[in-house]
């Protein structure tokens, strides 16, 4: 029974739980004060009973002294004895009539055999037999005479009757009151609270997935305090931080997927390629030896190429996870020796692009791992190469800024539309969408350097407009120091 009462009441609402909650402390509240109020009435009455005893036994002592007895007018209900106890045992005097005394005066008796031991005034509560409770009150007259008075408490515990019944039903309507309108200040009260259990049902029904990044529900309203205004507001953040949260999501599943279908593409084609010519081999329709010398040259390039892309796309995993494994090998290298020795292999392979630089402030040292950084400058030299036509001239130069030392690659060719900028860094992206990829290449040369900039501590950043293009790189003067560097020779390549 305890326990089901205990599942019906986990199952009510949170207004209804306070509602009741409050009621049974109001009921508490109203027994302790309507058991107090009571307490204290009938105190007050019955002392005010003592009072009337004792005014009338002291009026009473003189028509004793007189008669011997009580006469004259008497309270109605009221008993009177008078006994004799100058020898230490009580005798009951003669009344005036007979209905002074109760049938049973035993009580009388043992009332004044006390009062004769102590010589004090006594007061007891009795209940007579046949008549009920009364109070009892003795005290002497005069010497060896006792006076014993009986006052009925039928009023007095009638009043009590009465007011108990009074605060049961007055207290029961302002409980009820209580619980019934309290419940509906409570419920109102509560509502907003409601409403973001509503959004947070909403959000739960709500499709999560990348078409349905963004969520449309908000905990709205005004009402319900400081309290509930700061739930609120802390409850929409917390949406705001999902939806960051779900964009970021739905832009890497979309990142990662079309890095796979670019990724696959890339290497589809060199397969291919080999795949054609291990079919000529095999089926002998290249025995001629200047046509198969032709087709080998071939095969290794397109496998050549395979395994640069493949070595592209290894370093970029391995720079993406560069707190378990750092691919950099750290030693202190000159800067400016190190883009002197790339501008000068690029004069040496790519002779129609003219090349100024570069033009530094002297050595330039930094902690950094100069084969990574090569590979940076070389992708920089080669991207600008690669899209811009014969003739264009490029420029690199090293500079030194406050806290960072700049490598500035540029070339005056046809630059890069703007609706291309945010994405060159992308992997597998081209600006020219037609190029072939023996000429624009496989799209990861920015994005490995890029990526290698970052796991130096760096940062580089595209400005260009029609005409001009310049790629800055910019490294710490303290770049390298605090990260991570593996074991192993100086000059490993990766």
């Amino acid at each position: 029974m305890i326990a089901r009462l205990r599942r019906s009441y986990r199952g009510m609402r949170l207004g209804t739980r306070l509602a009741l909650g409050l009621g049974a402390l109001a009921l508490v509240v109203f027994a302790v004060v309507g058991t107090a109020l009571t307490t204290y009435m009938r105190d007050y009455l019955s002392a005010q009973l003592n009072d009337q005893l004792k005014l009338a036994q002291i009026a009473q002592s003189k028509s004793i002294e007189d008669h011997g007895t009580l006469q004259g007018k008497k309270y109605y209900r009221w008993y009177y004895a008078v006994y004799d106890v100058s020898d230490g045992t009580p005798e009951l005097r003669e009344p005036e009539t007979p209905g002074d005394v109760p049938r049973d005066v035993d009580d009388f008796t043992a009332l004044a055999r006390a009062q004769a031991a102590t010589h004090e005034e006594l007061l007891r509560t009795e209940h007579l037999r046949g008549e009920g409770t009364y109070r009892l009150r003795a005290c002497e007259v005069e010497p060896g005479v006792v006076l014993v008075s009986a006052a009925p408490m039928d009023d007095i515990e009638d009043t009590v009757e009465r007011l108990i019944t009074i605060q049961v039903v007055a207290f029961g309507l302002a409980l009820l009151a209580l619980v019934v309108f309290g419940r509906r200040m409570l419920r109102r009260g509560l509502k907003p609270l409601s409403d973001m259990a509503s959004t947070a049902h909403g959000i739960a029904s709500h499709d999560l997935t990348e078409s349905a990044a963004r969520l449309p529900l908000r905990a709205d309203g005004r009402d319900g305090g400081p309290e509930v205004d700061e739930l609120r507001t802390a409850f929409n953040t917390m949406l705001e931080h999902i939806d960051d949260s779900l964009a970021v999501r739905a832009e890497a599943e979309q990142r990662l997927r079309r890095f796979v279908a670019d990724a696959s593409h890339e290497l589809r084609t060199p397969l291919m390629s080999v795949r054609g010519y291990a079919d000529l081999f095999q089926y002998a329709a290249a025995n001629a030896p200047d046509e198969r010398d032709r087709h080998l040259a071939r095969l290794r390039a397109e496998a050549a190429r395979m395994g640069v892309l493949l070595d592209d796309l290894l370093l970029l995993a391995r720079l993406d996870a560069a707190e378990v494994e750092a691919p950099l090998r750290l030693r202190d290298a000159d800067l400016v020796e190190l883009v002197r020795q790339a501008a000068d292999a690029f004069r040496a392979g790519r002779p129609d692009h003219p090349l100024t630089g570069p033009a530094g402030p002297g050595p330039v040292w930094l902690r950094m791992d100069p084969l990574r950084i090569r590979q940076v400058v070389d992708n920089l030299l080669t991207n600008a190469a690669v899209h811009t036509p014969a003739g264009t001239e490029v420029s690199v130069e090293v500079c030194v800024a406050s806290d960072a030392a700049e490598i500035r690659v540029g070339d005056t060719g046809p630059g890069i539309p703007p609706d291309d900028r945010a994405r060159v860094f992308d992997r597998f992206y081209r600006v020219d969408k037609a190029r072939s990829r023996d000429r624009g290449g496989s799209g990861l040369g920015l994005a490995v350097a890029q990526s290698l900039v970052r796991a130096h501590g760096g940062r580089i950043e595209l400005n260009g407009e029609p005409g001009a293009t310049v790629f800055t790189v910019r490294l710490p003067l303290n770049a390298g120091q605090g990260l991570p560097a593996a074991p192993g020779p100086e000059t490993t390549a990766v």
